[in-house]
């Protein structure tokens, strides 16, 4: 069985966790595919969006507990170990966020701790009514510093720091309010909304979405006066395409543009 399976369709490849017997823990073996998938989608100029969700009862209920205290019985106490593991998964949840495809997580259930590093790691977010949130490791004595970068950069500090020291939970209506995920819809409609929002992406013309991810996360760390200059320079190369003339000509005679490069 495969930890990781990958269907594609309609210019989306939806990767979904398929270890339900761990709630899709960050194994080992699920980190090592998902790297490698974010390794291939980065070369892969069709697919134009991206799609993350897990079977079973939970999205996915972070790392791998027993397999990290296995690494404890090395000589070290497990410090290499633990060294590697956390560089491996800041790769995954940093390479979700760089690849030049929109990512969306689909997710039910639960998502904690490094799960919901990744639901903050993925550019938008569906969830089934009924899921929950939780940066919750402190409740084992183990502090949640590495999901704490992502969560800190969706909601609020003070929310995202209440959630770290307490082990709380959100509720799917308070993340989307907090602006975690982006909707809660009935679970029965989870995966048709999410495909549906995916569709609508990659219905765009793609190298547009593509620099346009890139310029989004790059402008959030400059100053203002700064980033308007960055973004400005990106607007003059996206105006001097081929396709955006196309898109522009095709608005003003009111047909559908005749786009050349969907990539």
């Amino acid at each position: 069985m495969q930890v990781l399976e990958r269907r594609d369709t309609k210019g989306v490849a939806y990767l979904t966790m398929n270890s339900p017997e761990r709630l899709n823990a960050l194994s080992d073996e699920m980190l090592a595919a998902l790297q490698e998938q974010i390794d291939q989608l980065a070369q892969d100029r069709d697919t134009r969006v991206v799609v993350i969700s897990g079977v079973g009862k939970a999205f996915c209920a972070g790392h791998d507990l027993k397999q990290m205290q296995a690494g404890r019985q090395a000589e070290d106490g497990g410090k290499a170990y633990f060294a590697d593991l956390f560089t491996r998964c800041a790769r995954v949840m940093s390479g979700l966020t760089r690849l030049p495809q929109p990512v969306i997580a689909q997710v039910h259930g639960i998502a904690t701790a490094a799960g919901c590093q990744m639901v903050a790691s993925c550019d938008m977010a569906v969830a089934a009514e009924g899921t929950r949130f939780g940066v919750n490791g402190v409740n084992i004595g183990l502090f949640c510093s590495t999901p704490m970068v992502a969560l800190s950069r969706n909601i609020p500090r003070k929310k995202a720091f209440e959630m770290l020291t307490t082990g709380g939970f959100l509720d799917a209506s308070e993340a989307e309010a907090l602006g975690l995920i982006n909707r809660v819809v009935p679970a029965d409609q989870l995966e048709s909304a999410t495909c549906d929002l995916a569709e609508t992406v990659a219905g765009k013309l793609s190298a547009a979405v593509k620099i346009g991810k890139s310029a989004f996360y790059d402008q959030i760390g400059m100053d203002l006066d700064q980033a308007y200059a960055f973004a400005g320079e990106v607007m003059v190369e996206n105006m001097l395409w081929r396709d955006t003339s196309e898109g522009i000509t095709a608005f003003l005679e009111k047909r559908t543009p005749d786009w050349a490069d969907r990539s």
